[in-house]
C-alpha cells in the first residue's frame, strides 16, 4: 500500500503543479515528505508492534492513512499538500514495519532472504501497475479522485487486517513505551555488527531506488517530454526489472550464500553505475538508452535488497518489530535525503540523478567491505569470550 500511494500519483504531478500554481519540482518535494514521515513513522511503530502485538498499532496507523487521504483530496495549497502526504505516509508504514516484523515472526533465519524475494513479487506489482493505473485516472478523472481510490484502499485494508490477519507475536508488556528505554533499545540494535552493517548497505543501496522514483517525473516528462500516460507505462517496464530480479535471488540462494549475492550484486550495480555516468557527462544518453541503463540499475537492488533486508534481522527475535523499525527508518531516512537532493539539483539534466545513484552505490559497496570485517571481529571476539568462559 505505501508504494503504491507513493507511486500512483507521480504521473499526476503536472496536474497538481498546475491547480496549485507551483511547479513540478515543487510537487516533487512531497515525496520528501512522505519519505520523512514513514522514516519517523516506523520508529514510532516499532516499539508500539512490540508491546502491544502486531494488530492494534496496524489499526492507528491505517485509519490515520485514511484520513490524510481524504485531506489530500480536497487540498488547494502546495504547503498543506506536502503537510498532508507527511501525515499520509506516517500512517502508512505501519503496515510495512507490520508485515515485515511479521516475516521474522513466521520465518526461520535462513528461510527469511526468499520470504522476502517473494513479497518483492508482491510488493512489486505496485510500482508496475501504480502509475499506469494513476496515468488513466488523473487524465480522465483528475488527480483528485486518485487520493478517493487510496481512500477506499485504506478502508479495505483495515477491514481486512482486522478479520484475517492472526496473531503472529504475543505483546510483550516488558517493553517500555518511555523515549529513554526506546531509545536505549533502538542504540543496542544499532551497535550488532551485522544489523549496521548490512542495515547501511542496503539502505545506502537502496537510495538509488529513491533517487529513480522522485527523479523519473522530471527525466520522463519534463526531460524527455513523454506524456502521464506513456511515463506511466515507463514506470511499470521499469519495476519488471527489479520484480524479475528479486525472483532470479531465489534461484541464486540455491548455490550462493546471501553474502555472495550482495557482494556480487554490488560490485555489479558500481560498473553499472559508473558506465551510466560517463555517458551522461558526454550526452550520450536519449530515451530509450536511459531506460535500458535504469532497467540494469534497478535489476542489481532487486537482487540485493532482500538479502540485506534478511541478514540485517537475523540477530533478532523477541525485538523484531523495533529492528525492522530502525532499519526502514535508515532506508526511508536516506530515501528522504535523496529525494531532497533531486528537487534541488534535477531541473533539466539527467546528471544529478545519475551521479546521486552512482555516489551510493560505491558508498554502499565500501560499508559492505569495511562492515564484514567487523562482523568477523565481533564473531571472533564472542568465539574466544566462550572458549574463557570454560
Amino acid at each position: 500500500m505505501a508504494h503504491f500511494q507513493l507511486i500512483c500519483i507521480l504521473p499526476g504531478f503536472a496536474g497538481i503543479a498546475k491547480d496549485l500554481n507551483t511547479s513540478v519540482a515543487n510537487v516533487s518535494m512531497t515525496l520528501s515528505s512522505y519519505f520523512i514521515g514513514i522514516s519517523a513513522g516506523q520508529l514510532l511503530y516499532g516499539p508500539l508492534l512490540d508491546r502491544f502485538g502486531r494488530k492494534k498499532p496496524l489499526f492507528i496507523g491505517l485509519l490515520v492513512y485514511i484520513l490524510a487521504s481524504l485531506g489530500c483530496a480536497f487540498v488547494t495549497n502546495i504547503d498543506t499538500f506536502i503537510g498532508l502526504r507527511f501525515i499520509q505516509a506516517v500512517g502508512s508504514c505501519a503496515a510495512t514495519v507490520a508485515s515485515v516484523s511479521m516475516v521474522r515472526d513466521l520465518f526461520p533465519v535462513k528461510e527469511i532472504p526468499k520470504v522476502f524475494s517473494l513479497l518483492m513479487l508482491v510488493v512489486g506489482l505496485s510500482p508496475m501497475l501504480a502509475p499506469t493505473v494513476g496515468g488513466y485516472v488523473t487524465t480522465y478523472y483528475g488527480w483528485h479522485t486518485v487520493f478517493f481510490i487510496l481512500m477506499c484502499m485504506g478502508i479495505v485494508i483495515l477491514v481486512a487486517a482486522q478479520i484475517i490477519l492472526p496473531n503472529t507475536f504475543k505483546p510483550d508488556t516488558t517493553i517500555s513505551l518511555k523515549p529513554k528505554p526506546i531509545i536505549s533499545n533502538f542504540i543496542r540494535i544499532v551497535k550488532v555488527p551485522q544489523f549496521y552493517t548490512y542495515a547501511f548497505t542496503g539502505a545506502i543501496a537502496f537510495s538509488g531506488l529513491f533517487t529513480y522514483v522522485a527523479a523519473s517525473p522530471i527525466l520522463f516528462m519534463d526531460i524527455f517530454k513523454v506524456d502521464g500516460t506513456t511515463y506511466g507505462w515507463i514506470f511499470a517496464f521499469m519495476s519488471l526489472s527489479f520484480i524479475s530480479a528479486s525472483q532470479l535471488n531465489s534461484f541464486l540462494l540455491r548455490k550462493f550464500t546471501s553474502e555472495q549475492i550482495i557482494f556480487g550484486a554490488l560490485i555489479t550495480q558500481s560498473v553499472i553505475s559508473v558506465l551510466f555516468l560517463t555517458l551522461a557527462i558526454n550526452g550520450l544518453l536519449g530515451l530509450y538508452e536511459t531506460i535500458a541503463m535504469l532497467f540494469l540499475f534497478l535489476a542489481c537492488l532487486g537482487i540485493s535488497n532482500p538479502n540485506t533486508a534478511g541478514l540485517t534481522l537475523a540477530p533478532f527475535s523477541r525485538n523484531a518489530g523495533s529492528a525492522s523499525a530502525l532499519m526502514g527508518a535508515i532506508q526511508l531516512g536516506l530515501g528522504a535525503l535523496a529525494s531532497f537532493a533531486v528537487g534541488v539539483f534535477v531541473k533539466s539534466s539527467m546528471l544529478p540523478m545519475v551521479l546521486i545513484m552512482t555516489t551510493s552505490t560505491i558508498l554502499a559497496l565500501i560499508i559492505l567491505i569495511i562492515g564484514k570485517r567487523n562482523i568477523k571481529k565481533a564473531i571472533t571476539t564472542s568465539d574466544d569470550e566462550i572458549v574463557i568462559a570454560h
